[in-house]
């Protein structure tokens, strides 16, 4: 099935966000010790990611026209009451808003969610989805440990952004070159590897970076991609 491996992934990050509720109980110290040590590590992932660029402009030209748009729409603030809403639905006293944008930028941006999704819609080889879906598992263990329960809602925008690209893949990929295709991932992969520092900054407390309204850098990678394509 199309969706098998984007299921597993939403039904992994579930799975361990319900575990990590059970160590709630963990001393506050170590609760940001540990969230220190995972803000390191998405800061190292972030930076593998960004050098992956082969034109770096690209990626400079991506945030900034990005984060202005995204400043334009507030999709920070948008994405924000959200996850209020959903707070104020539970009647938590955890912060669900932070759980929630947080998990959701770290398990949507990000090139194996991308290849994963068309390889489960284009060769029914879900492998890559598996592999990240067991990362996102345990990284949703230890984010609900030391932000609660919000993190679990990040499996829905999950499985609607990799389940609508393998539903798509196919068209996709009828009207899109292949060459241009692998160009945009990679570049994509850069622009969101300089997102996920950010996030990783942001939960080691060095900075407090509007992360949801760089997203529309993606998009806006993709414009430009299209672009130097086209003239080449």
């Amino acid at each position: 099935m199309v969706l098998t491996g984007t299921l597993v992934n939403a039904g992994l990050i579930v799975i361990g966000a319900l575990l990590g509720l059970l160590f709630h109980r963990i001393p506050e110290r170590m609760k940001e010790t540990v969230t220190a040590a995972i803000g390191l590590a998405v800061i190292l992932l972030g930076i593998q990611m960004g050098m992956k660029s082969e034109n770096f402009l690209i990626v400079i030209g991506s945030l900034v026209v990005g984060s202005a748009l995204g400043e334009w729409w507030k999709l920070d603030e948008l994405l924000n009451e959200v996850g209020y809403r959903l707070e104020r639905r539970l009647g938590s006293q955890s912060s669900v808003a932070e759980g929630f944008v947080t998990a959701t930028l770290i398990f949507v941006i990000g090139a194996m969610a991308i290849i994963g999704a068309l390889d489960s819609g284009l060769r029914g080889d879900h492998d890559v989805l598996y592999t990240k879906g067991l990362i996102d598992g345990f990284t949703a263990l230890v984010l609900s440990s030391t932000l609660g329960i919000g993190v679990m809602f990040s499996a829905v925008p999950v499985l609607l952004y990799q389940g609508g690209i393998a539903l798509l893949a196919i068209q996709i990929m009828k009207f899109i070159p292949e060459s241009l295709m692998d160009s945009f991932i990679l570049e994509m992969t850069a622009t969101g590897g300089v997102m996920i520092v950010a996030i990783g900054l942001n939960l080691v407390g060095i900075t407090k970076i509007r992360v949801a309204n760089l997203l529309p850098g993606i998009l806006v990678v993709g414009l430009i991609v299209s672009i130097i394509h086209t003239i080449n």
